[in-house]
């Protein structure tokens, strides 16, 4: 069985600028790739091109057995989409909005209807189905907008930020809609800046900066990249945090770091609790009080920092994630 998404050697240049300096992934058939990296790194324009939105200068793609370049048409029957922006009538009702996908994938009256009201239900949109969209709220805008990228059924599923902008609790709800799809079968590729996200949905994580792959793997394998346990301890007074630093510089397997203005002090080591022991012990024999202390393993956060030197989530204010980024496009114009 061929993979969901194949992708080797994507090249996209704006002019001096590129975009995506070959990017490799593969999203095998039935799991979730995420596709991990801050705000202009390539993540959307690496999305537009496996959606037939963008052509890349150079590079082959397949999506659901199909030639990107080559058949772009029979990739869009395949598909679905949700953009960072929710790509719906706002004056229409959640069902005509629903509806009217149907019709653009050419299926038929008494499909597009009865597909438009089984999603709404299962989206948990059904009792505001007749109301205009204008009246529903941002969680509920996002849910219509991936519930239209489920009307023809696709193959594969594409989310490009799907949470963003989204409160926690919203941003649970999509969450579990999203590991329903993946267990009733569904391929998808998720592009997301949010770690947690990236941990909670992917089955295998790639992660890009500047538009090149700089780390894939499971969430697991890229943790071991950056080392074991943390160590951490928040001293009362920051006047204390040198002598801290000299009880615990023999607990662990590395130099301890200081962040003075939230008095942390950070200690790489292995055995957790032996460690977390011994350095109660330690800072207690020398008077040093601690406010909070716990040891933790590293995050993607950890992953991403180490990698790049910055966090995922910089640039949040930017609005794309590649030159064009206001040339907003969506599936539905281009699937005539």
């Amino acid at each position: 069985m061929t993979d969901a998404v194949v992708a080797r050697g994507l090249v996209k240049r704006y002019g001096d600028v590129t975009a995506l300096g070959g990017v490799d992934l593969t999203v095998p058939r039935g799991t979730v790739l995420g596709l991990l990296g801050p705000n202009g790194a390539g993540k959307t324009t690496t999305v537009r091109v496996l959606t037939t939105l963008l052509t890349a200068d150079e590079g082959t793609a397949e999506v659901a057995g199909v030639d990107v370049m080559a058949a772009p048409g029979e990739v869009r029957k395949r598909i679905g989409l949700s953009g960072q922006y929710a790509a719906v009538d706002e004056y229409l009702t959640g069902f005509e909005n629903l509806d009217m996908v149907g019709r653009l994938y050419h299926l038929g009256r008494r499909r597009s209807r009865q597909r438009a009201r089984d999603l709404l239900e299962q989206f948990r949109l059904d009792e505001a189905a007749d109301r205009p969209v204008k009246t529903y709220s941002g969680g509920m805008r996002r849910r219509l907008d991936l519930a239209g990228a489920l009307v023809a059924e696709p193959e594969v599923l594409f989310l490009d930020e799907p949470t963003t902008g989204l409160d926690p609790r919203s941003r649970g709800d999509m969450w579990d809609v999203i590991t329903g799809l993946v267990a009733g079968g569904t391929s998808l590729l998720l592009t997301t800046q949010y770690m947690e996200e990236a941990e909670r949905l992917a089955n295998r994580i790639v992660v890009i900066d500047r538009g090149v792959v700089i780390a894939r793997g499971t969430a697991d394998e890229l943790k071991s990249q950056v080392g074991g346990e943390r160590l951490e301890v928040v001293v009362t007074d920051a006047a204390r945090l040198a002598d801290a630093r000299s009880e615990l510089a023999s607990v662990g397997v590395g130099a301890p770091s200081i962040d003075e203005h939230n008095r942390r002090l950070t200690v790489p080591v292995s055995g957790g609790t032996a460690a977390l022991v011994e350095a109660l012990r330690r800072l207690d024999a020398a008077g040093i009080e601690v406010q909070d202390v716990g040891v933790r393993r590293p995050t993607l956060d950890d992953v991403f920092l180490t990698l790049t030197g910055h966090t995922a989530e910089r640039d949040e204010q930017s609005d794309g994630d590649d030159p064009t980024s206001g040339q907003r496009q969506s599936l539905e114009e281009v699937s005539s």
